[in-house]
């Protein structure tokens, strides 16, 4: 019997993290990690329900709220799982280009493409949770042509075609059942934030790192970009607790020009930085291309806000990175998600997602875990981001062993909340909003 949708639910959920400074860096000083949280209600009668969530940083959220709306009475709320997911590529073209007036308010880009992808995520939370399966073990587990039924190929087939994805995706399936159970014993490498932001002080700072050691951390991440004097010195503490046989990656956070991005990173080359993340415009392709060339063999990365599969298909057709930092709820959900996987598989650079945020460590466990035992076949330069907060407020939160991912086991994509935190910081009426 088919699964109707019958409602959707969206909330505003807000955390006030500018009070303790988690998450500041050079670009954002104050956020209050958010979430448009949504919740597919359907005719079940067990009742199961779908959830998703999109990231922001407070105010703004609101915005990505009133989208999720409109998108859902027009697409959502009628439809049938089975519908919907018999031919997802189609479903995902018709959500962000079957209305005109609400296309052109992105396209496929800002607060609508946001909204998408709390829909989209949601819908593939449903589906795996009426499979019994967490996402990267649904996504593992289709064939070829099914996975790449779920691509909207709409401008990048000039890159990739739909033939030759399935090709790819055939050549990848031998040993997929020895890497998903190494996956399951081992893990998947992560890398660690916790230690680096700018609001933190120094003190707190070299603490975090010192315990990222004994915790078995091997790659740390530093925020930079906003007084290079003090980049240089917090740098030169971090190579004291971390010594040099570990990876120190950065991250400016766009607040660099090219030309200082290149000036600011020969001076922190003396570091041995694995790779500086968003050093100048998040839309600047060309820039970044520049950048890799000119500070060569410090890696490029960037991608947590390139919006959509064409921009992903420039910069791999540019040369202009080294990793990609797609991110799951910016990306317009899934669907889309999977088409830059496949592009970057095909243009051999590894996939290492945008994590922390609101439920984006969550989501993102799932990307890798699927990339490398059905695509990429890989782990060579390739960690996933981790940021140690608010994975409290979620029913399974991700577990990590010794710096590395321990795959999730509960069907879905692994961002339900629990509802307790939803009812505390709903946004502005929540018992934690009204104590501020």
């Amino acid at each position: 019997m088919a699964t109707k949708i019958v409602d959707v639910k969206v909330r505003d959920i807000r955390f006030p993290t500018s009070k303790t400074m988690d998450g500041s860096d050079a670009m954002n000083g104050n956020s209050d990690y958010s979430a448009t949280y949504v919740t597919l209600v359907t005719d079940d009668p067990a009742g199961a329900t779908g959830h998703g969530l999109t990231f922001t940083i407070g105010r703004g959220n609101e915005l990505c709220v009133q989208a999720v709306k409109s998108l859902a009475d027009l697409f959502v709320i009628g439809r049938s799982l089975e519908q919907i997911t018999s031919d997802f590529g189609s479903y995902w073209h018709e959500l962000v280009a079957g209305d005109c007036q609400l296309r052109w308010v992105g396209p496929e880009k800002g607060v609508v493409h946001l909204a998408t992808a709390a829909i989209i995520n949601a819908i593939w939370d449903l589906w795996a949770k009426t499979e019994n399966k967490p996402v990267w073990k649904l996504l593992a587990d289709m064939s070829p042509e099914q996975l790449v039924n779920c691509v909207d190929f709409t401008y990048i087939d000039d890159v990739l075609m739909r033939e030759e994805a399935i090709a790819m995706l055939r050549r990848a399936a031998p040993g997929k059942a020895r890497r998903e159970q190494e996956m399951l014993e081992h893990g998947y490498p992560g890398y660690t934030t916790a230690a680096g932001w700018l609001g933190y002080s120094e003190e707190k700072m070299r603490m975090l790192a010192r315990r990222a050691v004994e915790d078995g951390w091997t790659h740390l991440k530093q925020k930079v970009g906003a007084d290079l004097e003090q980049d240089v010195r917090r740098a030169r503490i971090l190579r004291e607790e971390l010594g040099w046989e570990r990876k120190l990656m950065m991250d400016a956070n766009q607040n660099w020009g090219v030309d200082q991005a290149v000036a600011n990173m020969r001076v922190l080359a003396q570091f041995d930085p694995w790779w500086i993340e968003e050093p100048t415009s998040p839309d600047d392709i060309l820039g970044h291309a520049a950048i890799r060339q000119r500070i060569a063999p410090i890696g490029v990365a960037t991608g947590e806000h390139a919006h959509n599969r064409v921009m992903f298909k420039q910069f791999f057709q540019a040369g202009a990175l080294d990793f990609c930092q797609l991110d799951p709820a910016r990306l317009g959900g899934l669907n889309e998600v999977l088409a830059v996987v496949l592009m970057a598989a095909k243009f051999g650079v590894p996939v290492c997602p945008h994590g922390g945020g609101v439920g984006l460590c969550q989501y993102s466990q799932n990307i890798v875990l699927f990339d490398y035992i059905a695509v990429s076949a890989s782990l060579e330069r390739r960690v996933l981001e981790y940021v140690d907060h608010l994975h409290e407020h979620f029913e399974e939160p991700i577990v990590i062993r010794r710096g590395r991912y321990m795959p999730p086991r509960a069907a879905g994509y692994s961002v339900t909340m629990k509802e307790a935190s939803l009812e505390a910081f709903a946004y502005p009426d929540g018992p934690k909003w009204r104590e501020h």
